[in-house]
């Protein structure tokens, strides 16, 4: 991609901001951090069983569930986790904790959801593994899914360093907040690949991937006023790792070529030629905006995220792109408390022709083909899921075999809402309208169109403390995803093992 991203090294700015926070910190800080945080080694015990009528899985009830539900028809799992997290000291914390699965039909039965352990202080964080962590500003339930980082796929291991809650920015009188990550992972997916992948494709293993993020949150925090603020910006890139292709074989990833990646610039002699005309690697983020209104009845919540793949994208020629949403938390509701209505566009990317390649008086960087990559085929997934939005198909669906993304050109309406039946039964429900038109290099000969839903019952009582009990029925209807009617029902079980307050 030609990707000019972020001339600058968001590293530097995290690295001066966490200096000048840590150092505003004081007792009484330390003491509400102690208070909030849990102080207990707790577990989670999980089985699930679903049944369909189609090939496939629901769309809504595979999807947003981190990779862990088998697309196939006709799956189940049991999960178990032990998980620890304890403050010490004066501010500092640390956690960890060990999350398997046991899940059929997969390519491999037996496998680690989550590893992971980590050591804070005084709201900042260092994480090393792999951890369902989600960060988008959009609904975990109810949205349709962030564009560069939605719970679709299982979490990649990695190094993370982060400021994951919000912090006051000190000298701004409490009105200005900030959070921000910045992490180094590498996929693990090679055995996966290898079973998925039918002839001889090139495409490349043991991809490093590094993410960064940073929010910045415009808030009366004493509460004189309702509204609030949040404009982020997010850099993701592919790189590294070594190509099935012999001729190619390993690509740079020395310590000078993740430089290179976090400031965005090009490759060096020993990256290929596109890498060295464009940026090394596979790189694309976002600009994230939301605005929130607080009312004693109610929190209304109207955002916008804007994909970019390249400079294209970062000037905003491919504006009528992105995800559009509103969310209404209802306070005072009795039956519904929170909605959200969305829409999600990604046909235009920037125009039909990648005119940079040519000697023309027009604006480069069109067909930005979104989640695609010419060297790292696999594009932006993760055993077969991608890590953005799902309702850009991923190459799991692919039933030829083939590692690309076949439908990033999609329209969507969506719509979601929860709430509660009783006092013992809460609901869920998600419903889609999804257009297709293939890419644009290989468009759909005719548009394809599905309509997705699910409804979610939930049931827990007092009397079975730790226990909760969902059932769920889920339906495709249309050429995108095929005609499916399934049925699934899972039993969760958390509890403590050992309290330390």
């Amino acid at each position: 991609m030609n990707v000019n991203i972020l001339k600058f090294s968001i590293s530097a700015v995290f690295l001066l901001l966490t200096t000048s926070l840590m150092q505003a910190q004081n007792e009484e800080a330390i003491l509400r951090l102690t208070e909030e945080e849990p102080e207990a080694t707790t577990y989670r015990v999980e089985a699930f069983g679903s049944a369909a009528t189609g090939n496939n899985t629901p769309f809504w009830m595979v999807s947003n569930q981190y990779g862990v539900v088998p697309l196939e028809a006709g799956n189940g799992y049991m999960r178990a986790g032990a998980f620890h997290q304890q403050t010490f000291g004066k501010g500092f914390s640390w956690g960890a904790g060990l999350d398997l699965v046991v899940a059929a039909p997969r390519y491999s039965n037996v496998f680690v959801q989550q590893a992971y352990a980590e050591l804070g202080y005084l709201g900042v964080q260092l994480r090393v593994g792999s951890k369902e962590n989600y960060t988008s500003l959009w609904s975990r339930s109810l949205s349709s899914g962030d564009m560069v980082s939605s719970a679709n796929a299982r979490p990649i291991p990695e190094v993370n360093f982060s400021m994951p809650e919000f912090r006051q920015v000190p000298f701004t009188k409490e009105w200005l907040q900030l959070k921000f990550d910045f992490a180094l992972g590498k996929s693990f997916d090679k055995k996966y690949l290898e079973s998925f992948v039918q002839g001889n494709p090139t495409y490349i293993n043991d991809v490093l991937w590094h993410h960064k993020s940073l929010f910045l949150q415009i808030k009366d925090t004493q509460g004189g006023s309702p509204f609030s603020t949040i404009l982020g910006v997010r850099h993701v890139a592919q790189w590294g790792g070594e190509s099935t292709n012999p001729a190619l074989g390993k690509q740079p990833q020395s310590f000078k070529d993740f430089l290179r990646v976090v400031v965005g610039k090009s490759g060096g002699a020993d990256a290929t030629a596109s890498d060295q005309i464009n940026v090394l690697g596979n790189q694309f983020g976002s600009f994230d905006l939301k605005f929130s209104y607080a009312h004693e009845l109610f929190d209304a919540h109207a955002y916008w995220q804007h994909y970019f793949e390249d400079n294209s994208g970062i000037e905003y020629a491919n504006a009528r792109d992105g995800l559009w949403g509103l969310e209404v938390d209802l306070k005072a509701s009795k039956w519904v408390n929170k909605v959200v209505v969305e829409y999600f566009n990604t046909r235009y990317q920037s125009g039909p022709f990648h005119n940079i390649n040519y000697n023309r008086p027009a604006r480069g960087g069109g067909a930005d083909n979104y989640y695609n990559n010419g060297e790292y085929t696999t594009g932006v997934s993760y055993f077969g899921r991608g890590l953005g939005s799902p309702l850009i198909t991923a190459p799991e669906y692919n039933e030829d075999g083939t590692l690309s993304f076949k439908s990033n050109r999609v329209s969507t309406y969506h719509f979601g809402a929860e709430g509660t039946l009783s006092e013992y039964v809460d609901y869920r429900v998600l419903f889609s309208v999804i257009n297709g038109w293939g890419t644009t290099y290989t468009p759909f000969k005719n548009k394809k169109t599905t309509a997705s839903g699910i409804l979610d019952i939930q049931y827990h009582h007092p009397s079975l403390k730790g226990w909760m009990f969902k059932g769920s029925l889920a339906a495709d209807a249309g050429s995108m995803y095929g005609d499916n009617l399934g049925f699934s029902l899972s039993i969760v079980k958390r509890g403590i093992l050992k309290s330390y307050r």
